[in-house]
């Protein structure tokens, strides 16, 4: 990945929704109940890329002790959702195999996701020698300016400390 130098910030006034799904192996010895969501989850990642229409804006995924953790940020709840029920997608199937491994090796595999509707003017970045990640990938990276140099700044400017009534903490 290339590193973008000298410190910068995103760009995007609407709303980010951030969804964070993971997989927790419990019986590591249980292959067949984990695999089954481990190996649907760079399928439709790359469905989710391909065919950007469907909402999903960039994705990071990262492995942690007790299994992937993968944080997608979308342009809407809408998409979000209706990408979760299309019965044509990579999801839906996903979804079955993971329920009948599940119920084959109960407690073997867990999984568990959040969802972050973050509304326009309610999200802030700074990067500083760092590749395309987070909020910067999913939308657009600026270089930080003299009006964006701290985060009421990048607050302000998005309407957030507006709207809360005072300035935030930089």
């Amino acid at each position: 990945m290339t590193v973008q130098q000298g410190r910068r910030t995103h760009q995007h006034n609407g709303e980010v929704v951030i969804f964070v799904l993971g997989t927790r192996v419990n019986r590591w010895s249980a292959v067949r109940a984990w695999s089954a969501v481990v190996g649907a989850m760079p399928r439709m990642l790359a469905e989710l890329s391909r065919e950007r229409a469907r909402g999903m804006l960039h994705q990071s995924t990262s492995v942690g002790r007790h299994g992937p953790v993968v944080t997608t940020y979308w342009r809407s709840v809408p998409e979000l959702l209706a990408y979760a029920h299309d019965s044509d997608g990579e999801h839906r199937p996903a979804w079955r195999a993971f329920n009948a491994a599940a119920r084959r090796r109960p407690g073997a595999v867990g999984i568990w996701h959040e969802t972050f509707v973050v509304p326009a003017g309610g999200h802030e970045s700074i990067y500083s020698d760092m590749p395309l990640i987070g909020l910067a990938a999913a939308t657009r990276s600026v270089p930080v300016t003299g009006a964006t140099d701290r985060a009421d700044q990048r607050f302000s400017s998005r309407g957030a400390a507006r709207r809360s009534g005072g300035p935030l903490p930089g």
